[in-house]
Formats: C-alpha cells, structure tokens, sequence
C-alpha cells in the first residue's frame, strides 16, 4: 500500500526523502508528507492529492536543512485522502512524528482511551492514536526504541510505524508486524522504505527484518530487536536489480508481482472486520442493521473482472442468507428498466471506484430510492461517495491493468457481506458465522501454498505457447472462476479463450473441442451436491473428444487422476470458498503464457486501467 521512507545521514533530509517517495509512487497514493527533526521541533508538511502539490508547498515555505527526516505516501483507509488525514502525524505536544502503513485493527478503543483522556484529535485516521500513544511513552522517560516497543505491544492488526522524536534528533525508529519494511544500510547514513525502490540510488545493500521487530537506525549504525525488547538480528543481502526490477520486487511484470501479493492482501482485506464482542463489523456501513433487514433483494451490478466477482456473491448470498440475488453487468443495468424498490439492495463492485458504467447504474438506482452499497478499493473515489454504504477492499495499488489481487480482496468482501447480512437477518448462528470467517482467516496461507507451487503451473503454460485456443470449465462458484481465467487470457495474451458451466458443454461448445485443445478444468472439492460426480462426467466427455485435460482438483481427490492430463492440486476448502485458491493458478498461467509470447503484460493492448466513459 503506502510508501515509505526514513534517512540519517549528513544530506539533507528533505531531498533524500521526497526522491525516495517519488520512486515509490508507482505504488499508488493519494496524499503525501515529510516530518523533519529540527533543533528540537517537528518541521512537517502534508498534502492531499500527488507528490508536486506538497513540492509546491515545500518550494513556497522551505524546510530547515537537517538531516533526519521520515515521509509518506497514503493510500487512504481510515478517512478520506485529504491534508488532516494524511501522514506524518504527530502527538499532543507535537514531540513524535509518525507514518503508518496497514491497519491496527484496535484504534478505536485506543482512540476512546485518549479521548477521555482529554486528547483531541485532529485526523479520521488509525495512524493518529499510534502517535499520542508513542508520546506518552516518551513523557515516562523512556527512549524512542523503547517506546515503540512498548506500544506496539499493545497494537493490533498488520502495520509498519516509522517515527522520530524531536528530542532524539540523530535517531529514527521503526516496527513492522505483517507488513513491508526494509532497511538501507549506508556509510555513515542509513535508511528505511517499504521497498529498496526508496534508497536504490543511494546503497544496494540492505537488511530484512522479521514479524514483531523493531529497528532502530541512526549514522552510526543498525539495531534490532523484538517487541519484546530482546536483541534480535536482521537478514543482510545484496540488491543487484536496477530501479525498474526494484519497483517490482524483483519480478518482471507488476503483474507477477501483484499476484505474489494475494496472500497479504487478502489478509489485510480481512483486518478488523471482527470487534471484540466475535461480531463482525464492516467499515463505512451507514445502513442500519433494519435497512439491511428490510431488504428482500439484491442486485449486483459490476463490470468485467468485478462481475464475476459479484456472481461469486450471489451463491454466497443466496446460500448464507436465503436472499434472492441478481448479477447485472453494469452497462446493460440501466437500459432494461429493471424493477426497483425502497427494500432493493444495490451492490456495485469496482476496483477504481470511478467505473463510469457503474456510476451511472447506481445513480439509476438511487433516484428508484433503492439503497445502495459499494464494494471498492479507492478510499474517496465516487461511486464510494456516493453510495449508502461501502466495504473496502484494502488491496492496495494495483498497478498492471489485468486485475488479479484487486479480484481475490474482492471476493473476500463479497463473502463478508453475505456474512453480515446473515448476522443482521439472523439466518446463520453466531458459532456458523464464526467458523467460516476462521476458514477465511486461513485463506492466505493457503494462496501462499498455491503460489509456492508456481514453476509448475508456468512449465504448463510453456507447453501450451502453440495453442490457439483455450478453454476453462468449472460448476458452482467454480463457474465464475472459469470465466475470469479465460478473462486473464484475453487480457494479456491476446488468445481466444472462453469460460463455460460444464453442464452446459452437450448444449452446443462440446462442437469447438478438437484433438490437441487445452481445456482447464476447475473440480470442485467432494462432498456437495453430486458437483464433483459430474464434473468429472463433463471432464471424461471432452477427454474422449480429444482434449488436453488440465486440471485443478483440491489434494488428495484421486479420482481424478484417470481423467487429467495434468493434475495441478488445491489445498482443501469449502466449495464457496474455493475461488480464491482456484483462480490463482489461473492467473499465473495467463501471466507466463502471455510472458513466452512476448506481450506487455502490465500494459495490454486496447486496455485501460479504469474505464471512465460509458
């Protein structure tokens, strides 16, 4: 998500810093600040909007020459991307400044805390109460390092904080919990970022650290050690990429890199969604709990990658809730004069936020006073402005234009909602709401495991570099997945690709499969339904036509091995939530095909990023 830097060293801190923000701004923001130790203040300024407006500023009122200094770029979460919301912030007595990537899933009882403490505070944000609370460790005599320790301790949720004090002005001190941090280890100079992107041009040699960590960097040295205060060690390793590869983590494509990401963004679209009383709690859900009551129909309106997302919804919805629920692309939505009343619940799914067609469609529907809800990744985009309601997805900057862990933190939000309306409406019991949100809390590691087992779905995709088509079968909410992989496939590597229900193969596709023809085929897990039984009766029907069966069939289903050409296993999950496991072997598979033909794949032909005109 965010970026950011720190620096000690003799150079002025201010350019260090800005440079290193401007090299991670292919990560995406929305607003950007410096915080420098001067003499025993804080010198700080913030912007909303892009990196200039803040060189603007700075260039109108320059900051002292020092040479210790922190930055940030903001992808917003907790409140909207304006000056007061975005990072540094500092404390009561404005002696710390501190930036903040992730989110600390406790704030608000922290908040609540200090409020009544007497502390006023000066931004929407979850970043703000790190800061008072740093400061108050300060005030009990102890030093920054030691501070950050101790609160960090008490926070919750995946977070990097990197903060200075005023009184400490030689010393900058960082924590990291599940989420990005590196440092940059110079001559008589040393740094931090979210990425080596941030200090490349200065040092290439740099140092990991581990979960719960903190590290504190000053001229003369780097020091680590664990929340707890034990001594701890860094990892050391030599960057020998250039700037390009660095922005990518080392990948060749944003894209590659961006589907590395899924296990970490799903995480965070998973952070803070439960309160301490085990209930869920969705950000920026302005419905009542009797709104949602009311509601006896949903429509899902999205376009393209989303919509297949929102056909995902609708088994979820309708299986968890007993809601009768309609997917609508949204270009068609407006022009069949759907019926539309008060108790209709509108649900648009963008990425961007700013998807022309799905704009108009929600306007449409509020002027029908249907209510509306969004699920979106773009903190302040419009059509999150002007809905009833919003679930973000907290995926971060999605830079390649072929969605990927835009779609997985999609999918999550989707569950969630179908899983609050279940809560609200009473139609799921608490212990059943909780145990599918624990097997939601396992997805990561099980998208990691799936990840792990990249060269074979990437040796795959190089036997396949002849094909001139390809097709993707699946049942169930494995329909949905079939569809978004021949999606990627038609996004990126420019091949006739088409996604089918299997059941519907004797109905006519059954004629495209010939000798030879690729066919990826997702299985559902056994057990429900008679879907696993008869896909494999789909499976067997193209197999006897000639087809090249490639399968995805979760571990230890041996049934079947007799019909898979190649069998590529998923870790074992309920069928709703297979998705997100089965999609990603999908989206690797269209990334190096795309990669052995030779084809941009960050930048596809005839494609844009966001779709602003209808």
């Amino acid at each position: 998500m965010c970026g950011i830097v720190g620096y000690v060293g003799a150079r002025p801190a201010e350019g260090v810093v800005i440079e290193g923000l401007r090299r991670l701004e292919y990560r995406g923001y929305d607003s950007a600040g410096i915080a420098l130790v001067d003499d025993g203040t804080i010198v700080s300024d913030k912007r909303a909007g892009k990196l200039a407006n803040l060189e603007k500023a700075i260039a109108e009122s320059p900051l002292p020459p020092v040479t210790t200094g922190i930055g940030h770029t903001r992808w917003a979460t907790h409140g909207p991307p304006t000056d007061r919301n975005a990072h540094p912030h500092v404390g009561r007595a404005r002696r710390v400044a501190l930036v903040h990537n992730g989110i600390i899933e406790n704030f608000a009882e922290l908040r609540g805390r200090l409020e009544s403490a007497g502390v006023e505070m000066a931004s929407d944000t979850d970043t703000e109460v790190a800061a008072h609370l740093l400061e108050e460790q300060l005030e009990t005599g102890v030093d920054l390092t030691v501070a950050m320790q101790n609160v960090c301790r008490g926070l919750n949720g995946a977070f990097t904080l990197v903060a200075v004090d005023s009184q400490d002005p030689d010393r900058v001190v960082a924590a990291r919990r599940n989420s990005p941090l590196v440092v940059g280890i110079g001559e008589g100079e040393n740094f931090l970022g979210s990425d080596v992107a941030a200090f490349i041009e200065h040092t290439r040699e740099a140092m990991e650290l581990d979960q719960d960590q903190v590290v504190t960097i000053t001229r003369e040295g780097v020091s680590v050690s664990g929340f707890d205060g034990t001594p701890a060690e860094g990892r050391r390793y030599h960057v020998d990429w250039d700037l390009s590869a660095a922005e990518k983590d080392g990948h060749d494509w944003f894209m590659r890199k961006e589907i590395f990401e899924q296990p970490r963004a799903v995480a965070d679209s998973l952070l803070g969604r439960r309160g301490t009383d085990g209930l869920l709690q969705l950000d920026e859900m302005r419905l009542s709990d009797q709104d949602l009551r009311d509601v006896d129909k949903i429509i899902i309106i999205a376009a393209g990658t989303s919509f297949y997302a929102g056909m995902v919804a609708k088994y979820a919805i309708e299986h968890w809730c007993r809601i009768p629920v309609e997917v609508e692309l949204a270009s068609e939505f407006r022009y069949r004069d759907p019926i539309l009343t008060s108790d209709t619940l509108v649900v648009a799914i963008s990425q961007s936020g700013e998807t022309a067609d799905t704009l108009q469609a929600i306007r449409h529907a509020r002027e029908q006073r249907s209510k509306v809800l969004s699920i979106c990744n773009t903190n302040g985009s419009t059509i999150p402005r002007e809905s009833d309601g919003v679930i973000y997805t907290h995926a971060g900057p999605e830079i390649g234009v072929a969605s990927t862990k835009g779609f997985l933190t999609q999918l999550v939000a989707c569950y969630l909602l179908a899983l609050y309306l279940a809560q609200v409406k009473g139609t799921r019991f608490g212990d059943e709401i909780a145990q599918v949100m624990d097997q939601l809390d396992q997805m990561p590691a099980h998208v990691q495991s799936v990840l792990d087992k990249s060269e074979e779905v990437y040796a795959l995709a190089r036997d396949h570099v002849g094909s001139r088509s390809v097709l993707f079968l699946g049942r169930h909410a494995g329909y949905p997945v079939a569809l978004e992989g021949a999606l990627k496939l038609k996004e990126i590597a420019y091949l006739h690709a088409e996604g089918f229900a299997a059941g519907e193969l004797k109905h006519g596709p059954i004629a495209l499969v010939e000798e030879g023809l690729p066919i990826l085929c997702v299985v559902p897990p056994r057990g429900r339904d008679q879907l696993h039984d008869k896909m494999l009766s789909g499976i067997q029907e193209v197999r006897a036509r000639g087809a090249c069966t490639l399968c995805l069939a979760e571990e230890g289903d041996t049934t079947i091995e007799p019909y898979a050409d190649v069998l590529f296993t998923l870790p074992q999950v309920p069928v709703l939530l297979q998705p997100l496991v089965a999609v990603v072997p999908l989206q690797l598979f269209a990334c190096e095909l795309a990669t052995q033909l030779g084809h941009d794949v960050d930048q596809p032909r005839n494609l844009a990023k966001s779709v602003t005109v209808e």
